[in-house]
């Protein structure tokens, strides 16, 4: 008896040991089955924590049945509605275009691209360029020599490959609605499960790094998504007045650019050298001038506030976060950059200022 009580703590601390690593081999398996999907399944939580104060909004207001699917699915509709509007709006301006465009090769084919007009007027090697155009794009066959040119076994695997990718990107963008769904439908049970994880493997501290991730995805979400289709509906509108083509698109453009730090500048300066190559120079400065004042205070004023007064992160915490995350994760490190740099300053804020554990 005595020898079997000195060996039970030693059995009881192996069992936890293998019990450890028995989870950690599960979970590293299933991050490796789901890694081609974790994108994907980030996407879909990003979105539902965006999204949640809404949802439990008209949830409250307009209860559902018992089964729980018509607020999810009105949500996830709305989702992919916004999601794919763009693309349904960009090819139905494409196959307005179509007919121009073929005229205009057929016109390239049998008579070459003209030198267009602003050349003329360019401040410096206006006879450089107008020499290299007339080599290479102003004489007869050149859609003939492009088509050739084009034509080659390794341009035809990567447009096979081009069209693999967009097979894979609409399966996880699928994927993604389909998580979002359940997302939605399961929420409250997702939140209280996750909440009584975190409680028992971290503590309290771990719920507040929780909710300060929640509140900076929101304050992300209002500060770059919100503030982006802002920015390009004021700039469409400036756009419209300029005389920039395609105002609309432009606009649109302009909101999804605006949406990562330094990027509205190249939709609005595009719109600008649009409008110089077609002579108009004054319109040009205005749309440069009003898109910098635009972006002056949102970047400034507008995003700060937002960003950085949801979870008290400063500004250029922020921005680390933003760009490192594009960089890291693409578009998702957005809201994925901020989120972490809000749960890094949170601890770094109880350990410095001696805040321990709540009584």
């Amino acid at each position: 008896m005595g020898g079997t009580d000195r060996t039970e703590p030693e059995l009881a601390r192996s069992q936890r040991v293998l019990r450890a690593l028995l989870v950690a081999a599960l979970l590293a398996l299933g991050l490796y089955i789901l890694s081609g999907f974790l994108r994907a399944l980030v996407w879909a939580v990003v979105l539902a924590i965006a999204l949640w104060p809404l949802f439990v909004r008209a949830h409250r207001r307009f209860p559902p049945g018992r089964h729980n699917i018509l607020w999810p699915a009105v949500f996830t509709g709305l989702v992919a509605l916004v999601l794919l509007l763009p693309i349904a709006v960009l090819a139905v301006e494409a196959g307005r275009e179509a007919h121009d465009l073929l005229a205009y090769a057929r016109e390239a084919e049998r008579n070459g691209i003209p030198v267009p007009d602003f050349v003329a007027r360019l401040p410096y090697g206006a006879a450089a360029v107008t020499d290299w155009w007339n080599a290479h794009l102003a004489h007869a066959g050149l859609a003939h020599e492009l088509s050739e040119r084009l034509n080659t076994t390794s341009n035809r695997d990567l447009t096979r490959s081009l069209g693999a990718g967009l097979v894979h990107r609409a399966v996880l963008f699928g994927f993604c609605l389909l998580a979002l769904f359940f997302l939605f439908r399961e929420g409250d049970t997702v939140i209280a499960q996750s909440l009584r994880a975190s409680h028992r493997l971290f503590g309290p501290r771990g719920e507040r790094v929780a909710r300060q991730m929640v509140a900076s995805v929101h304050g992300t979400v209002d500060g770059l998504v919100l503030v982006g289709i802002g920015e390009g509906f004021l700039l469409g509108i400036v756009y419209a007045f300029a005389g920039v083509p395609h105002p609309v698109l432009f606009g649109a453009l302009t909101a999804v650019a605006a949406m990562i730090p330094f990027g509205a500048p190249l939709a609005f300066g595009l719109a600008a050298v649009l409008l110089l190559a077609g002579g108009a120079v004054v319109p040009a400065a205005i749309v440069v001038a009003a898109g910098f004042v635009v972006t002056f205070v949102a970047d400034h004023f507008v995003r700060p506030a937002l960003i950085g007064g949801t979870t008290r992160l400063p500004f250029l915490w922020v921005l680390l976060g933003i760009l490192g995350g594009v960089e890291t994760f693409g578009l998702l490190g957005l809201f994925v950059g901020p989120a972490v740099m809000a749960a890094l300053i949170l601890l770094w804020r109880e350990f410095t200022e001696g805040s321990g554990e709540p009584a």
